[in-house]
């Protein structure tokens, strides 16, 4: 299984069976034991002396429908950060049918104050439907939107939605097939998007002596806003956090982290300081206190209906990870 099927995949943070479903399958083929949590984290582990834990997200941002007006539009909430501005006219997929719909607003020609940008109660959703009535014979109230955006490649470039984590799905999957020391474990977590709920629980089953959460987070190449740097850069390598707004990292684990891409001879980069939040923040106060960490991919347009990747930051922070299992478990 590769990033198209993973980021095809719908998971809207509460609604990410889909996902967790994928990723057991291709997890069984490799002899590693699975346990899903009540809250449904999947672990997948192999036993040994030492604890290493690598934690990637299998949930993405998207909608979800809150009511439906007479004439058959569906108003809609966003679940998880999203930009208003990024939404109209974008297709998107509503609940377990998959019902196909346009989101739309006020036509530009009836807009007062052209300049304003519309809020997210300003935008519906179209699915064809006649009235209320029709609307309701396929979707209802509750039910979860996810953004229609196939997966695309070209010349090492991807495009697609969810690359905010499936990117890092894809890595822990690629280190399991790549049978690491024993005594890593590798955590696929619900619900980050909407405050980080998965991880609250995961050391409640697991205690590692090192957590490193493996993500995408934000180009800041492309566009600059003048007068800010323009970094982390997409096709420079994976960015490591030395700090967010949930986590400060120890210093000895960015040192750890460089010292593992020098190592595994792959460019990388640091991630803007003090933007942001990850797993990494919850699991490294849990307990009597977790060592932690982040490392992610660059992601331009993150948080949107289609966002844009280079394949070679994927295989160096793969790189990078592969690096830090060796040297953790059997140095």
């Amino acid at each position: 299984m590769g990033l198209k099927e993973l980021v095809n995949a719908f998971g809207v943070s509460g609604y990410e069976d889909e996902v967790r479903g994928l990723i057991r399958s291709e997890a069984l083929e490799y002899g590693y034991e699975i346990f899903e949590d009540k809250v449904g984290n999947l672990f997948v582990h192999k036993k040994g002396r030492k604890r290493a834990m690598l934690g990637a997200h299998i949930d993405e941002v998207g909608l979800m429908i809150i009511g439906i007006e007479k004439d058959g539009r569906l108003r809609f909430r966003p679940v998880g950060g999203i930009d208003p501005r990024v939404l109209l006219a974008k297709q998107v997929r509503i609940g377990k049918d998959k019902i196909p719909g346009v989101i739309g607003a006020i036509p530009v020609h009836l807009i007062e104050d052209k300049d304003k940008v519309l809020e997210a109660k300003s935008l519906y959703i179209d699915i064809g439907a006649r009235d209320k009535a029709d609307a309701e014979r396929y979707v209802k109230p509750g039910d979860y939107v996810f953004f229609d955006s196939p997966y695309q490649e070209k010349d090492g470039v991807v495009f697609g939605k969810a690359f905010d984590d499936r990117v890092g799905c894809l890595l822990l999957l690629n280190l399991i097939k790549r049978d690491p020391p024993p005594g890593v474990i590798f955590l696929f977590s619900i619900q980050e998007e909407v405050g980080l709920r998965g991880a609250k629980v995961v050391a409640e089953h697991f205690e590692p002596d090192l957590f490193i959460s493996v993500e995408a987070t934000g180009a800041g190449d492309l566009p600059v806003r003048e007068g800010e740097p323009g970094w982390p850069k997409v096709g420079s390598g994976p960015a490591i956090t030395i700090a967010d707004r949930s986590l400060i990292v120890p210093q000895d684990v960015v040192d750890l982290l460089v010292a593992s891409a020098e190592r595994a001879e792959v460019p990388y980069q640091f991630k803007r300081p003090l933007i942001g939040g990850t797993d990494a923040g919850i699991v490294g106060i849990a307990k009597a206190g977790i060592k932690a960490g982040v490392v992610a991919v660059p992601v331009r347009y993150i948080h949107s209906p289609i966002g844009m990747v280079k394949l070679s930051d994927v295989d160096n922070t793969e790189a990078l990870l592969f690096s830090l299992l060796i040297k953790t478990m059997e140095g």
